[in-house]
């Protein structure tokens, strides 16, 4: 039986072997590895409590027995501090029921080998977590449990099987047989998602991937009229919008545009606010996901003789969201307000723009928003499309 100091002394010392050029071999001397008590335990010199001394103490004592450590002492018993011996490695993870690292890799290694090849993205998170790997660096997104990794790994590869849009706990239910289970890895999901795909931002990737969690709309005015199974929707005779299910958006047979500009928003509020004659006005209701981009698509290819504008932040997010916009639907989008002159009128209403956002419209910089990108980093500012009237 081992107490409570006497696993914080072990662990301790066993994560700095595991972190070594001893645990991986590379090793060119030999290697000691020690810890000062009272680096663990804040109170072991303190004179006003002796009991916590004792305890220290004592569990040195019993360690020492056992020949799991070697320690070196002061004057007063004091212990300055303990080392751990590499030939009792075996026995500490024992008395410690401590899955050795090693071991933990192998299985990792194992578990990335067979989900590299499932996706292109989940290739590229899986070799870059093999190097990492080797190089004994921790495998992003693992906190020491291989079912949640295997689990992390097997919801990814599941998102790329959705093709109609799913509620996530649905999607929970059929891959997990649980309709929690994927609510507890969704941050990693996602995390993994924007890190190693090509996704404008990180709250709108599993969108792309049509799981959502409530019903989702597409909210369109203007001169346009559709005609879904029969029936004929006038919205210009509308003195508002109108919200449609996306689960609706496969049923539309036809799509006539009677004005000559279109224009996908990207926030609600700002869609509420866009009243110009003779125009198609969307907001998507989010990230333009499968079933949005075919609404989109087959309003094209009836109506590719007029314009196509969308508007979104003066942000990185914005300019990926149209370059990704035009991308996956084939429509020459332009930019509407997402430019200089914008930026300069409504200037009060900028806010500065954080070293994450710099890092991401420094990638940008080779395309048609150079101007506009060098004009926010060297002013460090950014704008909500919220601000522009």
């Amino acid at each position: 039986m081992i107490n409570t100091h006497e696993e914080v002394i072990l662990n301790r010392l066993l994560d700095k072997y595991e972190k070594s050029k001893s645990f991986t071999g590379s090793n060119k001397v030999n290697q000691r590895f020690s810890i000062r008590p009272l680096d663990l335990f804040p109170e072991y010199e303190n004179h006003a409590n002796l009991d916590e001394f004792a305890l220290v103490n004592e569990a040195v004592e019993v360690l020492k027995r056992k020949g799991y450590i070697e320690a070196q002492l002061l004057p007063g018993r004091v212990v300055k501090q303990v080392s751990l011996r590499l030939e009792a490695l075996e026995a500490v993870y024992e008395a410690l029921s401590r899955v050795p690292k090693a071991e933990t890799n192998d299985l990792l290694w194992n578990l990335l080998e067979e989900y590299s090849a499932k996706t292109e993205i989940l290739t590229r998170f899986c070799e870059d977590q093999k190097v990492r790997l080797e190089n004994n660096k921790r495998a992003k997104y693992f906190d020491d449990d291989l079912r949640d990794y295997r689990d992390l790994l097997e919801a990814v590869s599941a998102l790329e099987r959705i093709e109609l849009e799913t509620y996530e706990r649905d999607f929970s239910m059929s891959i997990f047989k649980d309709s929690k289970r994927f609510m507890k890895l969704k941050s990693k999901v996602e995390g993994l998602l924007f890190e190693y795909g090509d996704f404008p931002e990180k709250e709108h990737v599993l969108g792309q991937f049509n799981l959502v969690r409530t019903p989702t709309y597409v909210h369109i005015k203007g001169a346009i009229t559709l005609r879904i199974d029969g029936m004929q929707l006038d919205f210009i005779k509308l003195a508002s919008d109108l919200a449609l299910s996306t689960k609706i958006l496969d049923d539309i047979d036809e799509i006539r545009v009677l004005g000559n500009r279109v224009y996908t928003v990207e926030n609600l509020t700002s869609f509420h606010g866009m009243n110009e004659a003779g125009a198609v006005v969307i907001y998507l209701g989010g990230f333009h996901n499968r079933v949005r981009r075919e609404f989109i698509k087959k309003m094209f290819s009836q109506n590719s003789s007029i314009e196509y504008f969308h508007f979104g932040d003066i942000d990185a997010g914005g300019f990926y969201i149209l370059l990704h916009l035009r991308q996956k639907t084939g429509v020459p989008f332009q930019a509407y307000r997402m430019n200089i002159d914008t930026l300069k009128q409504y200037c009060d209403f900028t806010k500065k723009t954080l070293e994450n956002d710099e890092v991401r419209l420094k990638r940008l910089l080779d395309t048609e928003f150079r101007e506009t990108i060098e004009y926010m980093l060297a002013n460090h500012c950014k704008l909500e499309q919220e601000a522009v009237i």
